[in-house]
């Protein structure tokens, strides 16, 4: 019989892509009475509710839900944590989709090695959307290149995020749980880093899905994504400050960077697109480096 695995969804305003991810749930060829799906809606204002109430309705007692009121992401992961039945935890972002394949290789992985803590996929790219495909290009290289040698290139750890991954949920429960202080960006590194801190390991895999950045395909969406970033990270900086370098995620050093991912991205990929990483990188991380600065003033 197929381990029992948790589809943890937190979602705040998703009506626009909430339905794609659950019925990517639903065509996995993995025993469908072997998934439990767990929703967490974070105060939305649109028509999350109806939605998980449709589901709810549908899936009977394979569907738990709970409705928060803007406690934040930590707050809305441990909701999850502490209501999962499953052995294993796979998070999965409203903006996500899976492929039919991805959550039978993730509980494959951890049952070939009882050490892994944490896995996840990879990322597909997404057909005419130049801006959201620059922005996965650098998190498919990490994930085809996790546990090789470090290089110059690969000189700081890559983390991998909540979205789209499997945690195993003793692992999680052995760390703390998420840490409820952090409300916005920073709550998966965090507890990435206690994870292996306390000696579980981190492993990638090679099934595929789709990460749509909450529709990204605007410099606009990717400013106000960043800037979010940045602000976050100087919210949570104590806990996440291993996760992330931040000489390394100025300005010019993402200038740099993108045009040391620009040519590792071309050889995974062969798309010429790949040479505008280093303008990419230039002006995402200016807007980190602004949200982050914004929240120092406001301390």
């Amino acid at each position: 019989m197929d381990p029992l695995l948790t589809v943890g969804i937190c979602v705040r305003n998703g009506e626009a892509f909430l339905s794609d991810a659950v019925e990517s749930i639903l065509v996995q060829d993995y025993a469908q009475e072997r998934l439990q799906i767990i929703f967490v809606d974070d105060g939305s204002q649109d028509r999350t509710p109806e939605i998980i109430s449709r589901y709810r309705v549908m899936l009977g007692s394979r569907v738990k839900a709970f409705r928060t009121s803007g406690q934040g992401l930590g707050h809305a992961r441990n909701c999850i944590v502490k209501n999962a039945d499953g052995e294993f935890i796979l998070f999965v972002d409203a903006d996500e989709i899976l492929t039919p394949g991805y959550v039978r290789v993730q509980v494959g992985v951890m049952q070939k090695n009882l050490k892994v803590g944490i896995t996840a996929g990879v990322f597909k790219l997404v057909l005419g959307n130049s801006i959201l495909n620059l922005e996965i290009a650098p998190h498919i290289v990490n994930q085809k290149s996790f546990g090789r040698p470090k290089s110059f290139l690969w000189k700081t750890d890559k983390l991998v995020g909540t979205g789209g991954t499997t945690f195993r949920t003793l692992a999680v429960l052995q760390a703390g749980g998420f840490d409820e202080s952090i409300k916005g960006a920073g709550e998966d590194t965090d507890l990435v880093l206690r994870i292996r801190k306390a000696g579980w390991q981190l492993e990638a895999n090679a099934a595929e899905f789709y990460e749509l950045h909450g529709g990204l395909s605007t410099p606009r969406d990717l400013w106000r994504k960043y800037f979010w970033y940045g602000y976050g990270c100087q919210k949570s900086f104590v806990q996440t400050r291993e996760g992330f370098s931040f000489p390394r995620m100025s300005p010019m050093a993402g200038l740099v960077t993108g045009v040391l991912y620009s040519f590792a991205a071309y050889r995974f990929l062969r798309q010429k697109q790949m040479f505008l990483l280093p303008l990419h990188f230039g002006f995402k991380h200016t807007a980190w480096a602004t949200g982050f600065m914004k929240g120092q003033l406001e301390k």
